[in-house]
């Protein structure tokens, strides 16, 4: 039996998780669920995904400005939200903005004139003096420095700006983009510069495709004899962008935004801020751009005394392998963690038997005294990278599961129709497996017992519970939307649920057994006291939380997927 050591929790409550649109169509519907006799006093908090704010890409997280969406939540329905006891937890996104946010639109329109021209980040003016450029205008970094770099896609993280004085330029993008020429383009090239339709196909589909390739289409324009300066204005009239633009951690105005944001997320009612992709925000020659330290804490440190000036707490959102330990140094500066080990250790331990994994994890998270939220699904996926270890450092850098445990993870879960998200090397070599897009319930065979099970270990682990509505209501793989030309693999799990799918299900088994099991969790004194573990046999876990006279006991058969919840 562990000694029991107390465990400090982020005191906001168990938290639901959802769009704004997720449940019944509309923020209003789901307000009026919550304050409902089965809802009611469930959750404490309500962590709303950005779509409540402009956005236009990657469902909320490409933001254009953080004014309330009112197509989706007013303030009146916020108001609402407060009024029924919920708090709000909120995304800031630190590392980028959208194309079509006002900063990155003013600094297409006016160029270097522009008071933004340092807001966003100028590729070959960041690499200048380290690297060559190449024949399509785009500075290469020298090999020591670009084989460090940590990138999300296949090819080097830029994009290529129109400015109005007919150059392009590349800017850092790490995330999302999707760039098209409208076939308008071909009439205007065929009216303004004289030319056949051949001939102005020809020309829209070259430009195109440098223009996706990262390239500066300026000197395959000229190759074809045309004068880059007739040809870029009709390019900035018919060129349509989407990207998430990295923000220049260096610039005065973009902390001054930030600061503006966090203003605006604590108007909102705001209590808890997660800081989304914070890992990537610092950039430096020679690092690999990714959690760079010390700036990042230097960073980290200055968002925190910003948000605690207005009685914000930060949760800063980073997935590393469990061997690089960086939970471990967030957790050392003072911050809460995501517990992103644990929606994989849970199907881990169902699936195999095998809880030691899972019971490590717990005795560290008790030992190590983590403030954390925990969640079994969630909008991005199921993290798999985050159990392993740490490939460059083997001896001290070990998982939480071995490489092909995961891999066998994987395994089990595509066949049950997940999908696969890999991360890619700067040259578009695969580099790691990342997550797998799937619903959890999905992920468990859609079996029911499973998933009250996971429930069942989730609530009585350390941390902050945070759930996902598609999970609360048994919700499935939705392959139409994962595999639409539209979609991404992430879209399997956002299925937005109508007001008759959800009176359908709201008096299963499933749903209801997951609410008392939730309501228990955020009612009963025990949990704020202190938890033992206890080990009766191979294929058994006692969860035993006390405090004073209170108790509560999970007791899992693993060999028979089942368990029982006694309490005082």
């Amino acid at each position: 039996m562990d000694s029991p050591i107390n465990q400090n929790q982020i005191q906001k409550g168990i938290i639901l998780n959802a769009y704004p649109d997720s449940l019944g169509g509309s923020i209003s519907y789901l307000t009026e669920l919550l304050g409902e006799k089965n809802f009611r006093g469930v959750f404490q908090s309500l962590y709303l995904l950005p779509t409540l704010f402009h956005s236009d890409l990657d469902r909320g997280f490409s933001i254009i400005d953080y004014d309330l969406n009112e197509s989706f939540v007013t303030k009146e329905d916020l108001g609402q939200l407060k009024s029924l006891g919920i708090g709000l937890k909120l995304d800031i996104v630190l590392n980028h903005l959208s194309v079509g946010a006002p900063e990155f639109r003013d600094l297409m329109k006016h160029g270097d004139h522009s008071p933004y021209i340092d807001f966003f980040i100028d590729w070959n003016r960041f690499w200048e003096g380290h690297g060559a450029l190449n024949a399509h205008g785009v500075v290469i970094p020298k090999p020591e420095y670009k084989d460090k770099l940590f990138t999300r896609k296949p090819g080097l993280p830029i994009l290529q700006v129109p400015f109005p004085d007919h150059s392009f330029r590349p800017y850092w993008n790490t995330f999302y983009q999707k760039i098209s020429l409208a076939e308008t383009f071909i009439e205007d090239c065929r009216l303004k510069l004289k030319l056949d339709q051949e001939q102005s196909r020809a020309l829209f589909k070259i430009i195109e495709s440098e223009l996706i390739q990262g390239n500066n289409p300026s000197q395959a324009i000229e190759s074809l004899g045309y004068n880059v300066t007739e040809v870029a204005p009709l390019i900035r009239g018919h060129l349509h962008l989407l990207g998430q633009m990295d923000l220049n951690a260096e610039s005065d105005s973009v902390w001054k935004y930030y600061q503006d944001t966090l203003n605006k997320l604590s108007d909102y009612g705001g209590q808890i801020i997660r800081l989304d992709a914070f890992a990537y925000l610092h950039k430096a020659v020679g690092e690999s751009n990714f959690f760079n330290v010390p700036e990042t804490w230097h960073y980290l440190n200055r968002l925190q005394k910003m948000a605690r000036d207005l009685s914000l707490e930060v949760l800063p959102e980073i997935h590393a392998q469990y061997g690089k330990h960086l939970h471990n140094q967030v957790s050392t500066e003072g911050f809460p963690i995501y517990d992103f080990f644990l929606p994989g250790l849970i199907i881990h331990t169902i699936e195999n038997r095998d809880k030691a994994p899972l019971i490590k994890w717990a005795k560290e998270i008790l030992e190590k005294g983590f403030r954390l939220i925990n969640m079994l699904g969630c909008h991005d996926g199921i993290p798999l990278l985050d159990l392993d270890g740490d490939p460059e450092d083997p001896e001290n850098g070990q998982g939480l599961l071995s490489t092909k445990q995961i891999e066998e993870l994987i395994e089990k879960i595509v066949a049950r129709g997940g999908r696969i998200k890999n991360l890619f090397g700067p040259d578009g070599e695969k580099i790691a497996y990342y997550q797998v897009n799937a619903t959890y319930f999905s992920a468990l065979g859609e079996d029911a017992d499973k998933m009250l099970l996971a429930r069942a270990l989730q609530l009585f682990m350390p941390g902050t519970p945070q759930i996902w509505y598609l999970d609360l209501f048994g919700g499935t793989n939705d392959y139409l939307a994962a595999d639409s030309d539209q979609g991404n693999h992430k879209e399997i799990n956002r299925t937005n649920l109508t007001h008759d799918q959800i009176q359908e299900r709201i008096n299963s088994s499933l749903v209801q057994k997951q609410l008392e099991l939730i309501r228990l969790r955020g009612h009963h004194p025990a949990f704020n006291g202190q938890l033992e573990l206890i080990e009766a046999d191979d294929n058994s876990i006692e969860f035993l939380w006390t405090m004073a006279e209170d108790w509560t006991r999970l007791c899992v058969d693993l060999e028979q997927k089942s368990f029982a919840v006694t309490h005082s």
